[in-house]
């Protein structure tokens, strides 16, 4: 078992901090979740010029996103890294796709960006913040090309031990 872990800890690595993440955000909205709504509501009061009546619970709405697409996206790549560990990819290969599928936990750090820059942005603005942008595609794109990868190799034999 240690050498099939070998091959995907670092990928392994990344999916976990993703889990706990998700877990430590579930937990502070226990906690607190009045921290995060104050948050949006003082952010919309001192910039109302590029605010409407809605912006307050999609705002709020971007933090739970954030929260579900974490652990979603986590326990999804978890599965996939699981069938890379036990797939004929060649070592190489393992360590590449866990890692690119690994990556996909950045995606949900696009909804948090966007929680955190909406409310003295807006909505607009922070969904096209170079910074949502970025999470967004390191986390879509590390995803689908591991997927690929894995794929390739269970349904076209590629990239074989």
């Amino acid at each position: 078992m240690s050498a099939e872990l070998s091959n995907i800890k670092v990928g392994l690595a990344i999916i976990l901090l993703g889990l706990f993440f998700n877990i430590a955000l579930g937990i502070s909205f226990g906690v607190n979740e009045d921290v995060y709504k104050n948050y949006v509501a003082e952010g919309i009061a001192a910039h109302p010029e590029v605010h409407d009546e809605k912006s307050k619970d999609k705002i709020w709405r971007y933090a739970q996103r954030t929260h579900f697409h974490a652990g979603g996206i986590a326990a999804f790549c978890l599965g996939l890294i699981i069938l890379i560990m036990y797939s004929d990819l060649r070592a190489r290969m393992k360590q590449i796709s866990s890692i690119l599928i690994g990556l996909g936990s950045f995606y949900p750090l696009a909804w948090l960006s966007m929680f955190i820059l909406a409310p003295s942005l807006g909505r607009g603005v922070a969904h096209e913040h170079i910074f949502t942008k970025l999470f967004t595609g390191i986390g879509v794109g590390g995803i689908l090309l591991g997927s690929f990868i894995l794929l390739a190799n269970i349904y076209l034999g590629r990239f074989r031990d």
